[in-house]
């Protein structure tokens, strides 16, 4: 690797973390202006608002994630006594760093560089060339990202521990059991994607989906995977690591200042890049009706650079759409779910979620065994059985609380 490429590798992963970190803080006011919204509330309108003649203001609130960055930078820092100091610090950077090198392996979308300059019909990078629009493109991508997103976990273990806090250490353990439990049927359903591409490679996964995005075929496997990314990144309705009714507020109640706005922005970026990561496996990537077209045509009347530039930027618009539209579900759910009990929880992770990718694993398999030339047919059959099951078990009633004829209380004579 020349010593230019070694620059511009380091630059594209600035660039990519600046981003992400930017992505975060607007985030955060497209969720609150969505919650303010859906639940007929007001939301964030007095930062950076731009006065118009006769009183009025637009854009209110545009300025609102400086403004909280500011107040969080100047909280005063206190570190409980007694405290396991260093653990206690680190914490929050074990929760962040994953999130941020998630992205290393996503394709962003698809800008061509290099090579003879011709593009493969469903591919992005031409002979002897790379897509600028992904960091960085290896064989074992997806192995990558379930290592990554199983890491993130420990810097809440970790942070619950060393607060030396009850109410922080019941959160940290809470967040250890979900993971390991959502983590299984998460695998699963990404293990259903690798058999449809018959690749490991996340940039081979979005080329596979040229004209047939796995959303059809692994409709099951897209809402198990919805489902179990929701509780991996313990959101809403599944955020009980730091219900404030039982818990104060959980594995950060001991942490203030930027220790914990690191831990805010590792769950809203975590949740981002669970969403692209549900869009490079079912959603077609960064794949968009016309795109090609479009390309050669630019291709041809104004030189390969100016073409290449068009595809890139518009793919990336695509892929990025797929993802606001993914995190405007996230942001649905959450104004709209209430949050589970516990053993809601775990019932819905080992005793639905976990049959269900196991089911959905076997009949991947079967049908690329049984139908491994036409794709549309074994596609349309999966789906319509994916869709069934969805259904059923969506009509079955999960756990309930006991009757009150079944529960004895301990009845007390009055003191006198």
């Amino acid at each position: 690797m020349a010593f230019l490429d070694i620059i511009i590798l380091i630059v594209k992963a600035l660039v990519l973390a600046l981003a992400a970190t930017t992505l975060f803080a607007y985030f955060t006011l497209f969720e609150r202006l969505l919650l303010a919204r859906l639940q007929n509330r007001i939301g964030p309108n007095r930062a950076g608002y731009i006065p118009l003649p006769g009183g009025r203001k637009i854009l209110g609130g545009w300025l609102q994630p400086a403004a909280d960055a500011v107040k969080l930078f100047f909280k005063e820092d206190v570190t409980p006594a007694l405290a396991d100091k260093w653990v206690y610090l680190i914490s929050p950077a074990f929760a962040t760093v994953p999130a941020l090198i998630i992205w290393a392996t996503i394709p962003l979308g698809c800008w061509p560089s290099g090579g003879d300059g011709v593009l493969p019909l469903g591919g992005c990078a031409p002979a002897g060339g790379s897509n600028f629009l992904q960091l960085a493109e290896i064989s074992v991508g997806i192995l990558y990202l379930l290592a990554v997103t199983s890491v993130g976990v420990y810097g809440i273990a970790i942070a619950g521990w060393s607060s030396n806090n009850k109410y922080s250490m019941l959160g940290g353990v809470r967040a250890s059991a979900q993971v390991i439990s959502y983590e299984l049927a998460l695998g699963l359903s990404v293990l259903a994607v690798v058999m449809q591409a018959e690749s490991f490679s996340t940039a081979e996964i979005v080329n596979r989906q040229w004209g047939w995005w796995f959303i059809v075929p692994q409709f099951l496997g897209f809402v198990i995977f919805l489902l179990s990314s929701t509780a991996e990144v313990v959101r809403a309705p599944f955020d009980l690591v730091e219900a404030e009714q039982e818990l104060v507020g959980g594995y950060n109640t001991e942490f203030g200042s930027m220790k914990f706005a690191l831990f805010f922005m590792s769950e809203y970026i975590k949740l981002v890049a669970m969403n692209a990561i549900a869009v490079t496996l079912f959603l077609g990537g960064w794949h968009f009706p016309g795109l090609y077209t479009l390309a050669q045509f630019v291709t041809a009347n104004a030189g390969q650079f100016a073409g290449n530039a068009v595809f890139g930027l518009l793919s990336l618009g695509a892929f990025l759409l797929k993802v606001t539209l993914l995190s405007f579900l996230s942001v649905w759910i959450r104004a709209t779910v209430p949050r589970v009990r516990y053993d809601q929880l775990m019932y819905l992770g080992w005793k639905i979620l976990l049959p269900l990718a196991l089911f959905n694993v076997a009949l991947t398999a079967v049908l690329n065994v049984l139908i491994p030339d036409n794709r549309y047919i074994s596609g349309g059959i999966a789906f319509v059985v994916g869709l069934i099951a969805v259904v059923v078990v969506a009509s079955m009633r999960g756990p309930r609380k006991p009757p009150a004829s079944q529960v004895t209380l301990v009845k007390k004579e009055a003191s006198r």
